[in-house]
């Protein structure tokens, strides 16, 4: 039963790095959860914790679904292109290593104007876009992040369950 628990908490210990890591693009959130709960329904390998794990799923597909076609479908109409999230991205990591956390934000905004100021040749316009930008990204991170904590929730329950 020790061995148990000990990979329930590092399968909890994963799964809290998972949330933050939505919150904080770095790692890959979503499929961290996954994962984690997946060892851990393959470790306690008893039907209700394989029903945790499918609810898990569920929760991530849909997170991760809803994320992507959200801000997918509206950064299509603002006919954003895909170099500047590119850029965006590759100076959000660069800043990251610069200036920890802080970086990550700084640089992809940075990123994001740049690129905008260089398609629009408008300080103003390019404002205004790279700010729709990052309210898009923010939905996409608060959807993707909701469903993460309703998976994290049902592995808390499913946790209980076991144990109990």
């Amino acid at each position: 039963m020790t061995a148990m628990i000990v990979a329930t908490v590092l399968c909890a210990l994963a799964i809290c790095v998972g949330l933050m890591g939505i919150v904080i693009p770095v790692l890959p959130g979503s499929i961290l959860i996954w994962i984690a709960s997946l060892v851990w329904a393959f470790f306690a390998n008893t039907t209700p914790t394989w029903i945790v794990f499918a609810v898990i799923t569920l929760c991530i597909a849909a997170g991760m679904a809803s994320s992507w076609v959200l801000t997918g479908r509206k950064l299509a109409s603002m006919k954003i292109p895909k170099s500047t999230l590119l850029v965006s991205g590759v100076l959000a990591l660069v800043g990251f290593f610069l200036i920890p956390v802080v970086g990550l934000l700084l640089g992809f905004v940075v990123g994001l104007f740049v690129m905008e100021y260089q398609r629009l040749k408008d300080t103003s316009a390019a404002w205004a876009s790279s700010w729709e930008i990052l309210k898009t990204a923010a939905l996409g991170i608060v959807v993707e992040l909701s469903f993460a904590s309703i998976a994290a929730l049902a592995f808390a329950i499913g946790c209980f369950v076991y144990f109990t």
